[in-house]
C-alpha cells in the first residue's frame, strides 16, 4: 500500500509540460476526483447495492410476513381465550347462582324441618301434659270417690240402726215392685 501512495506522491512532483499528470491541489481536484468515485462506484456497485438491498427487502418482507402470521395466530388464541373466559365466567356465574339458590333450598329446609320437629316436640309436650293432668284428675277423682264411700259408709253404719234398715230394704223392695209393674 506504501508503494501505491508513494508513486502518486512521485506523480504530484512532476513538471506538467503540457502532458498528463495530476493535479495535487485538493481544493480544485476534490469535486472531480468524487465524482469519478462515485461515477466508478454507481456503475460497478449498482448491481451489487441492488442485490444487498433486494435481499434486505426481501428479508425485511418475510419477517413482516411471518410477524403477520404469528399476529393471526396470536389474535386467533386471544379470541379463543377470551371465549373460553366467557364461558368460564357463565359457568362461574351459573354456579353461583346455583350454589346460592341451593343454599337457600337448603336452608329453608332446615328451617322448615326444625319447624316441624319443634312442632312434634311441642304436640308430644302437651299431649304429655294433658296425659299427665288426665291421670293427676283420675287420681284425684278416684280418692275423692274413695273417701266419699268411706265417708257414706261409716255415715250409714252409724246411722242405720236394724229398724233404719229395715225400713230402708223395705222401701228399696217396694220401689223394685212399682218398677216392675211399670216394665211389664
Amino acid at each position: 500500500m506504501k508503494n501505491v501512495t508513494d508513486s502518486f506522491v512521485s506523480l504530484g512532483h512532476w513538471p506538467s509540460a503540457g502532458s498528463f499528470g495530476f493535479n495535487t491541489d485538493i481544493l480544485a481536484t476534490n469535486p472531480i476526483n468524487l465524482s469519478v468515485v462515485l461515477g466508478v462506484l454507481i456503475f460497478f456497485g449498482k448491481g451489487v447495492l441492488s442485490d444487498l438491498l433486494d435481499n434486505r427487502k426481501q428479508r425485511i418482507l418475510d419477517a413482516i410476513r411471518n410477524s403477520e402470521e404469528l399476529r393471526g395466530g396470536a389474535i386467533e388464541q386471544l379470541e379463543k381465550a377470551r371465549a373460553r373466559l366467557r364461558k368460564v365466567k357463565i359457568e362461574a356465574d351459573q354456579y353461583r347462582v346455583n350454589g346460592y339458590s341451593e343454599i337457600e333450598r337448603e336452608r329453608l329446609n332446615l328451617i322448615n324441618s326444625t319447624y316441624k320437629t319443634l312442632e312434634q316436640l311441642e304436640n308430644y309436650k302437651n299431649d304429655t301434659i294433658h296425659f299427665e293432668q288426665q291421670r293427676a284428675v283420675n287420681q284425684v277423682q278416684q280418692r275423692v270417690f274413695q273417701q266419699a264411700l268411706q265417708g257414706a259408709l261409716g255415715t250409714l253404719n252409724t246411722c242405720l240402726n236394724n229398724e233404719l234398715h229395715l225400713r230402708n230394704i223395705s222401701a228399696n223392695i217396694d220401689m223394685l215392685g212399682a218398677m216392675n209393674k211399670i216394665t211389664d
